[in-house]
Formats: C-alpha cells, sequence, structure tokens
C-alpha cells in the first residue's frame, strides 16, 4: 500500500545562461528553495515528490534571443546524467524524496543538436527516467523532438507508446512526464495515462496564458480525463542574465496540484518571486476510483476504432530536422506555420476568415 504523501512543486527565480557553467547559479538557487519548501510542506505528510519546473536550470533563452541551435547545442545544453543531475541527486537524497525537473540536453548519438528533456530522479539520486519532449513550443523553441527525426527515433527506440511517453512505476506511484506545451495537446496525456501513469509533471506555462486560465484549464482537463494527478508548477522572477537587474514575471503565477477528478488540491497563486506551491497525493484512492467507478473512470470506454479515424492523414510534417538543424523564428513562420494553417484550410478543416 502506498500511503498519501506530499508532492511539492517549486516555483524559482531563474537567470538565464550564456554558458553551461552559468547553471551553478539556479542549482544553488534551487538548493536554498527546496530546504523551505520541503520543511514546511512536510508538516502535514511526508514530501516524497519534488517538481521542479521547466527552465528552472538554464532559463529561456535560446528561445527568447533566437539564439543559434548548434551553438546552444554545444555551450549551454547538458547530458543526462551529467554533473547537474548529481547536484539535484543531493538534493533528492537529503529529502530523501523523487524529484521530477526538466533542461535542454544533448543526445548521446545525436551531434550538434540538443532536446527539451524531462527527466525523474529516485530518492538515491539516480536517473530512472527520461522523456523527450514530443510537442516543443513551435514557434519559438528550438528543442529537436522525436516526431523531427522521427524514422531515426523509431528505428533506434521502436514505435511503442515507451518510445515516446516512459513511465516508471516507483514505491509513490507510476510517473510519467508532459511538459509545458505538451499539455496543450490532449493526445500527450491519454498516451502517459494508457501506458499507466498515475502522476504527472506538468511545467511551464507562460503568461498571458496562465493569466487568462489556459494553463489551469489544460493542467485540470488532462488529470481529469485521464483520472491521474498532475503536479503543475510554474516558474518565479526570470533574469535574462546572471548579472541582470531587470526582473519580470514572465510567467504569471497560477501553480497547481490536481487531483485525478480535476480538483486543485495545491495552488499557489504567486509567481513574482521564489515560492513553491503543495499538495497531497493519494495513490490508493486514485486506484480505487480507477477500480470502482462505473462512469468517471472513462478511460476503460475509450472507443478506439472509431477514434482512429481522427489520424489517418497526418498534418504535422514529420522528420523536419532529420537532415538539418531546426529554424529560427522567423524562417519556422514562413516554412511550417502558414502552410500548416493553409493544410487545414485546403482540407475544409477550418473556414477561412472574410477578411
Amino acid at each position: 500500500m502506498i500511503k498519501p504523501y506530499t508532492a511539492v512543486g517549486l516555483i524559482p527565480t531563474v537567470r538565464g545562461i550564456r554558458t553551461r557553467a552559468d547553471i551553478g547559479h539556479n542549482l544553488e538557487h534551487l538548493s536554498h528553495l527546496v530546504k523551505a519548501a520541503s520543511w514546511l510542506s512536510s508538516l502535514d505528510l511526508p514530501v516524497r515528490l519534488i517538481a521542479i519546473p521547466e527552465g528552472a536550470l538554464q532559463g529561456f533563452n535560446d528561445e527568447v534571443l533566437d539564439l543559434d541551435h548548434v551553438q546552444f547545442a554545444r555551450e549551454c545544453a547538458i547530458d543526462i546524467p551529467g554533473k547537474e543531475t548529481e547536484e539535484l541527486g543531493k538534493i533528492a537524497r537529503s529529502n530523501n524524496a523523487f524529484i521530477m525537473a526538466q533542461a535542454k540536453a544533448r543526445h548521446p548519438e545525436i551531434k550538434d543538436r540538443f532536446f527539451n528533456v524531462g527527466f525523474i530522479l529516485n530518492p538515491e539520486g539516480e536517473v530512472i527516467l527520461q522523456h523527450y519532449k514530443v510537442s516543443p513550443l513551435f514557434p519559438v523553441e528550438h528543442s529537436v523532438c522525436p516526431h523531427d527525426i522521427l524514422d531515426w527515433w523509431i528505428e533506434r527506440y521502436g514505435r511503442n507508446l515507451d518510445a515516446f511517453w516512459p513511465v516508471i512505476d516507483t514505491e509513490i506511484g507510476r510517473l510519467g512526464i508532459m511538459m509545458a506545451n505538451e499539455g496543450s495537446y490532449p493526445e500527450n496525456a491519454r498516451a502517459l495515462a494508457m501506458n499507466g501513469a498515475e502522476v504527472v509533471y506538468r511545467a511551464s506555462y507562460p503568461h498571458p496564458a496562465t493569466g487568462n486560465e489556459m494553463f489551469e484549464i489544460q493542467s485540470r482537463a488532462r488529470a481529469l480525463d485521464n483520472n491521474m494527478y498532475v503536479v503543475a508548477p510554474n516558474m518565479g522572477t526570470y533574469y535574462l542574465h546572471a548579472e541582470d537587474n531587470t526582473a519580470i514575471d514572465t510567467f504569471g503565477g497560477r501553480s497547481f496540484i490536481i487531483n485525478y477528478k480535476g480538483q486543485i488540491v495545491g495552488r499557489q497563486e504567486y509567481g513574482a518571486g521564489s515560492t513553491y506551491v503543495a499538495g497531497v497525493i493519494d495513490i490508493e484512492a486514485l486506484r480505487d476510483h480507477r477500480a470502482r467507478a462505473q462512469w468517471d473512470n472513462w478511460m476503460k470506454d475509450l472507443r478506439t476504432e472509431l477514434y482512429q479515424l481522427l489520424y489517418e492523414q497526418p498534418i504535422y510534417p514529420k522528420n523536419l530536422y532529420l537532415d538539418r538543424e531546426p529554424m529560427k523564428h522567423a524562417e519556422y513562420r514562413e516554412k511550417v506555420i502558414q502552410k500548416q494553417i493553409d493544410l487545414m484550410h485546403e482540407r475544409g478543416v477550418w473556414v477561412k476568415p472574410e477578411r
């Protein structure tokens, strides 16, 4: 039996990096923040899970400044495992907790490319899961994703759920990762749930989307639709560089922990600084609901033969970066975004506006 426990989502201040060495400042900040967050949050139930939001190690300067992909891969991306995960492993060991986190990272077999990788550490500080983001924030994010090199990825890892949406079975439940914009697509949450996920990481999301409730609506819907917990901490104050004095609340707060019925069990509205969100995870209650409910344990009723019709025609182009580096912002708008909008109009899925 898995006893109820507390999950903590950190909401850290972050400073954008110019080199990999700059990550050290953000790691030091996280080590201080987690002490306060875990100590106070454990006054209810023990903290067994700590979620560190996307961007907490490196910031988003590769996106904000439209940086060259190859240069960022060589100078700023990390290796997993590596010295950064070793530092996070110390936090895991000192708190006897699992850690969910994210970084822009290199693949050991692909030169001069970086991916957006979510990962999980166990309480011994070992990396036990890596998830390569399959839905980057497409207009601005420079990360390569598995679909961008799909033929290579399938040849290397296979065509199965574990190759794209891995889940790890642990002493605190089955854990999976759905980063940021991945949660904007219901299919990613459903894939994790179909692979057995019970607690899913979903961070971070920028303002004005957070302030206009998109982050909350999506996260609660993904939890409710799939009867799983969603741990969704957002980022705190953003500084463009380590020495910068201009503090910007880029993300707009709104951090949540959401239960398997879509109810918020942990909320933190504040985002202009460093703070945290905490809530109770009850895996046995989730499992009991899935086993005994007659209606709202939805997945048992999936009519898969019908839903397959939705995806018979491809939409977003596969293998986009199989033979080239990711595009910068302007080129992507021209060569991808507009073509995708035209495709939806040509197929009659969308009606062109009259203007």
